[in-house]
């Protein structure tokens, strides 16, 4: 990579989930449901759905032929949970190939065709996320909802102070507010112990989906459960819906973002054990 912009759109690239092999990918997976239902779908062309070891790890088998990602990696994954999770979107699909259906598969095809490639630079995402961290900012009013977000959101950001040694600065509204070296120093530390691509995968997808590396590193660690984790990302739009009523679309959309996050958190948990 030969400078800033183009190393950036590189890791743009390979931090989109990979849907097919011959379309662009979506990182919007609203984005990409909506694309999906405008063309046709691959059809269904095995019976069978196997996981076999190799030593390469635990390879899925579409009526015994080894599955590949669209790059034509060997999908091997490092454990068996991981390679069930794979195989159970495989046998679960109809008579058509539909990747919207399918976030555990793009999380794989994502890991092994791009972030693999990119530890480093995915990582050092993730770090960006530590420095406007959707826990600390916080509202001015109503007082139900800062303290609800005292409630919920301090503890997280104590244990990310006792754990890791990471102190947050906190911010009233949207207005950015940079967070102490020491503080990026240690998530880029605790970052970089990460060795496996799909754990960095699913954590970049955890990350993303609730604005959050320091939920993302409490799932990862065992401090939130993944419900608890999401409610919290969720905290000031369900304290919205409480007062203005609930926005249907919105619901829809985040149903489909919440796949997805499942899917990573099963990921990660299925690969760092």
């Amino acid at each position: 990579m030969s400078d800033g912009s183009s190393k950036s759109s590189i890791l743009n690239d390979i931090l989109r989930m990979a849907a097919e092999p011959d379309a662009p990918q979506v990182v919007d997976p609203h984005a990409l449901a909506r694309r999906d239902m405008q063309k046709s779908f691959p059809k269904r062309f095995w019976k069978d759905v196997a996981i076999e070891a190799r030593p390469e790890g635990f390879v899925v088998l579409l009526d015994g032929r080894p599955l590949r990602t669209p790059a034509k990696t060997l999908v091997a994954l490092p454990t068996p949970a991981a390679a069930e999770m794979v195989a159970q979107e495989w046998r679960g699909l109809g008579e058509v190939v539909d990747p919207s259906v399918m976030p555990v598969t793009r999380i794989v095809n994502s890991a092994l065709d791009g972030v693999a490639k990119e530890m480093e630079a995915v990582a050092a995402d993730l770090v960006k996320y530590a420095g406007s961290d959707l826990l600390c900012y916080r509202a001015a009013d109503p007082e139900r909802l800062v303290a609800r977000q005292i409630e919920n959101w301090n503890p997280v950001l104590d244990w990310m102070h006792e754990r890791f040694g990471a102190r947050f600065v906190l911010a009233e509204g949207v207005m950015f507010q940079a967070q102490p070296e020491r503080t990026l120093a240690a998530v880029r530390d605790e970052v970089a112990k990460i060795a496996s691509p799909l754990a960095l995968a699913s954590l970049h997808v955890i990350t993303t989906l609730t604005g959050s590396v320091v939920l993302a590193l409490a799932v990862a660690q065992g401090r939130l459960a993944p419900a608890e984790a999401w409610a919290a990302a969720h905290l000031d739009e369900d304290f919205q819906m409480e007062v203005w009523g609930e926005d249907e679309e919105a619901l829809v959309r985040r149903a489909l973002r919440h796949k997805d996050f499942e899917a990573a958190a099963a990921m990660h948990a299925a690969v760092a054990g």
